[in-house]
């Protein structure tokens, strides 16, 4: 498939994935997280796909390079508070590890992209 819109990208479409999970999993986490954790995951979340997006706007490998790295970051970040939200008892071990996988399948897809973008910068 030839990529001709940022909706094309698999890291993309993972990624808006996790931030559909991460909704559906923070919705039950406490009241009293919603202007805390709660909210801190679910940004962080839609970061990523939405730096996948801009980065590809950009039109230029430099930049696309840039953004795709902080969407990675971002992809760090939900991981981070994920296990956070789990030490403090808010999801069961199996619903972690379900979206640790999609995470990590996230990571890689979108390493995969960096690591082609700068094959053709450098091309």
């Amino acid at each position: 498939m030839s990529v001709k819109h940022y909706r094309d990208l698999v890291a993309w479409r993972k990624a808006m994935e996790l931030v559909k999970q991460v909704y559906q999993l923070t919705v039950t986490w406490p009241k009293e997280e919603q202007y805390g954790l709660t909210s801190q995951v679910r940004r962080a979340a839609v970061s990523v796909p939405s730096n996948i997006a801009e980065g590809y706007g950009r039109r230029t490998s430099k930049e696309f390079i840039r953004f795709l790295n902080v969407a990675h970051g971002s992809l760090m970040e939900v991981e981070t508070q994920l296990q956070i939200g789990y030490l403090l008892g808010f999801m069961p071990a199996a619903e972690l590890d379900k979206l640790l996988d999609l995470t990590s399948e996230t990571g890689k897809i979108t390493f995969g992209l960096i690591q082609s973008a700068e094959r053709r910068a450098q091309a």
